[in-house]
Order: C-alpha cells, then sequence, then structure tokens
C-alpha cells in the first residue's frame, strides 16, 4: 500500500515560484498547548485520583500503560478537540503528547492505543463508577482555598440525542428523538465551576429520582463543608414535592421555576389587572411588576412563598412564578437576581456538550457512557484551570473553549530530544507567545 503522507502537493506558485508541500516536517506537533493542559493536570492530580479508584487486575509485569497514563492522554486529547479514542491512533506518536504525558518524544514508548482506551472505557464496574463520579464532587470543593459561607448550586438536565440501542436510552416525544437525558450541575457564581454530569434515561425526571441525586449530592459536598448554606436552584422540572420537603428537612434553600395554574391566576389576579390599567394609561409598549403570595398545591401539603413576574404589553399578559423556603429578600430579586442567574448554566451546557463534545456517548453500556462524561468533566476542568491562570485584563480570560484551543493548543512546535534535554520550538510568529509564556509559568509555580 501507498504512503500518501510521502507524496508531495503543490499551491498557487507565489512570485513565479512553485510552492511544493509534503508533511516531512520531522518531529513537530501541531498541539504544542498541550504542555499547559498537562500542566494543569499535574496541578488537579486529576489522573492519578481518578486511577486509584478503578481496580486494575493486570500482572504488572506485562502492564506496558498504567490506568493513570491512560488518563493523562485521554484527557488533554479531549481537550484538545480529539473527540474520540481512535484519535489516539495517530496521536500516540506525537511528541508534544508524549512529553505532555512524561515521556520521551524519541526515546521512549508510543502512547496507548485506541483498543487500550475502549477496553478501560468499558472496564470499571457500578462501585467504581460511583466512586469516580463523587471524585469530580471532591475536585470541585477543593477547588475552593477555604470552605465557602454560602453557594448556589444550578441543576438542569439536556437531551443527549443517541443513534442505536443503547441502555437508558428512551425516545421523548418533546424531542422527537431517542436520546439520553443526562443531568448538568454547576457553581456559576465565580468560575463556572462543574459539580456533578450524571447519565440518566431520556425521559423527565420524577421527584424521587430529583430527591436521591439532590441528596446525594449535598451529603458528599457536606462531608467537606458541614456548616456551609447551600441553595439549589433549577427549572420547573426540579420544583417537586418530594425535593422540596427534603430541602426544607435538611437546611437547603431551593428556588424552583412554578408552572402556572388556575388557581395561582386567581390569586395574581388583582396584581395583573393593576400592571394592565397602568401600562393602557402610560400607552407603554410593555410594563413589568412583581407580586408574592403564600400557595400551597394539593401535592405539597403546606403553602409556600411564590414570587411571581407579571408583564403586561401590546401582546399580552405575561406570568411566570418561582417557588421558595428562603424568607428574605422582594420578588423583584428573587426571580431577576436569584433566579434568572440559572441561565448561566445552560450556557456551561453548551460548553460541556458543544465544545468538549460530552455528547459522544456511543457506548452501549450506560456505565462505560458515565465514565465518557466523568473524562469530558475531567477535560473541562483542564480548560478551566488554564482559563483561570489568564490575567483577568486579557480577552481570553473569559474566552470559550474552542477560542482557547485555537489561541493556546493548536500551536506548532518542533521537538528535539537529545542527550541531556527535550527543547520545543514554538512557532516565532505565534500571536499569543507572551500570554502562552506567562499562563505556563503560572501553572508551575501554581503546581505541586
Amino acid at each position: 500500500m501507498s504512503d500518501d503522507t510521502t507524496t508531495p502537493f503543490l499551491f498557487p506558485a507565489v512570485g513565479r515560484k512553485r510552492v511544493i508541500a509534503d508533511f516531512d516536517g520531522g518531529r513537530l506537533t501541531s498541539d504544542g498547548g498541550v504542555m499547559l493542559l498537562a500542566a494543569a493536570e499535574r496541578r488537579l492530580g486529576i489522573a492519578d485520583t481518578l486511577a486509584g479508584l478503578i481496580a486494575a487486575p493486570r500482572n504488572p509485569l506485562f502492564v506496558t500503560h498504567s490506568i493513570a497514563d491512560i488518563l493523562r492522554a485521554r484527557i488533554p486529547a479531549i481537550a484538545c478537540g480529539y473527540e474520540d479514542a481512535d484519535d489516539l491512533d495517530h496521536l500516540r506518536a506525537d511528541p508534544g503528547f508524549k512529553l505532555a504525558c512524561g515521556r520521551l518524544p524519541d526515546s521512549s514508548r508510543d502512547l496507548c492505543s485506541q483498543p487500550t482506551v475502549s477496553r478501560w472505557e468499558n472496564a470499571p464496574t457500578l462501585r467504581e463508577v460511583v466512586r469516580l463520579t463523587y471524585a469530580m464532587v471532591d475536585t470541585y470543593c477543593a477547588s475552593y482555598p477555604r470552605p465557602p459561607t454560602a453557594v448556589t448550586l444550578d441543576i438542569d438536565d439536556t437531551v443527549d440525542v443517541v443513534h442505536e440501542h443503547q441502555q437508558l436510552s428512551l425516545f421523548n416525544a418533546h424531542h422527537d428523538e431517542r436520546c439520553f437525558m443526562p443531568i448538568h450541575v454547576y457553581d456559576t457564581a465565580i468560575s463556572s465551576r462543574p459539580v456533578a454530569i450524571l447519565l440518566r434515561p431520556g425521559k423527565t425526571p420524577s421527584g424521587f429520582e430529583v430527591c436521591c441525586h439532590v441528596r446525594r449530592l449535598v451529603r458528599r459536598i457536606r462531608k467537606h463543608w458541614p456548616s456551609m448554606r447551600l441553595t439549589i436552584r433549577g427549572d420547573g422540572h426540579y420544583g417537586r414535592p418530594e425535593v422540596m420537603a427534603w430541602c426544607e428537612a435538611n437546611a437547603v434553600n431551593y428556588i424552583f421555576g412554578l408552572p402556572g395554574n388556575a388557581v395561582l391566576s386567581r390569586l395574581l389576579e388583582e396584581a395583573a389587572d393593576d400592571v394592565q390599567v397602568r401600562r393602557a394609561e402610560a400607552q407603554a409598549p410593555a410594563l413589568r411588576c412583581y407580586a408574592e403570595v403564600r400557595y400551597g398545591a394539593k401535592s405539597w401539603g403546606c403553602e409556600r412563598r411564590v414570587s411571581a413576574r407579571i408583564e403586561a404589553s401590546t401582546m399580552g399578559l405575561d406570568i411566570r412564578c418561582v417557588v421558595t423556603n428562603l424568607e428574605t429578600g422582594s420578588a423583584e430579586w428573587l426571580y431577576d437576581t436569584l433566579y434568572c442567574a440559572r441561565g448561566q448554566a445552560e450556557n456551561l451546557i453548551k460548553l460541556h456538550k458543544g465544545q468538549l463534545a460530552s455528547d459522544r456517548t456511543s457506548c452501549r453500556s450506560a456505565l462505560a457512557n458515565q465514565v465518557r462524561l466523568l473524562l469530558r468533566t475531567a477535560a473541562y476542568w483542564l480548560m478551566l484551570t488554564v482559563r483561570d491562570a489568564i490575567p483577568k485584563p486579557q480577552p481570553l480570560a473569559t474566552a470559550e473553549f474552542t477560542t482557547l484551543r485555537l489561541r493556546l493548543f493548536k500551536v506548532a512546535g518542533r521537538i528535539t530530544e537529545t542527550a541531556t534535554r527535550v527543547r520545543i520550538a514554538f512557532a516565532a510568529a505565534c500571536p499569543e507567545a507572551d500570554l502562552f509564556r506567562g499562563v505556563a509559568r503560572s501553572l508551575l509555580l501554581a503546581g505541586p
């Protein structure tokens, strides 16, 4: 079979000279920024942490790639945009990735191949997957240098379309697709930290299911922060009687969306009529007001605080409600400031899905697909750690992951190994050279 990479090809002539190209440049890497990801991984210790939670019933005499080595190759590859395990068949000899994984570019063995990664993704048992999921919660808690006094967690689900008959996949009539509906939990207050990502069937979660997930999550977090004030925030899917009752019994604050009904409309009728009249008198295109009532659904067994945003416009009347056990704060603050801030979590889900390809859950086993979600979450942490090392005046300090990947990670470099050292020669025309140098120094100084 002929090797196409050794066949030169042409580009249009420039300055009356032929332009000939070939892939024979030597020991080059197109992902020089993977060294920043490696520094972030050493700082967090994610690979060693996750590897320590998985049994490895292999004879040490025949082990070429440890589980930690497999993770060190797979997680940065995801961050660099290589979505599937079979990409490692091409990257295993890449000098940049070998160096990032602690191997010499020329004289050390190549990295693991796709079959090795795929076998590992399908190897963890249910207990091990649970431990891995808790480890990511522990990583979130460890990201705070000291215990916070209060934290607000956003919980939401998202559609993950599947194409085969994987375990837990169901047909969802709302999305008109066979899918999963994984739950994402984020702390959006400071730097958009992921807390937990849970694979689940492609249907709306029941109150009992949500209550079980929230209970396990809160208990794990309180092992680290026993006296921290915790607030759970979500849309109407999560405002279930079981969840609210459990939160009230365990000193957890909540604010959830509340679908409207005839009873709520009657309770808010006076405020709604008032805003409609004032808008008509002022001939304004829209007018908004806020109201607060005590409301108790039959399934609740008690009355709870409900805050409503009432907006009258030329298009008609729009009423949105939230239910909470918070005793302080006005109705306007509860809705506009506290509840509406949950929209940031939807942007983070898009980062997780669209820019780290966490919807590539193509394994048949549900446990293997949960492992894939965990690997994407670990890659999220690497990206976040690199971004946090960028000084705030810099535009990339708030950039999305695809922008970071393009500007900092996809940097060409020539790697040369000699008897005494390894030298990386990055592209002289790299536009982010000064920033790259500063981020590398910051990560190395902050590392272990």
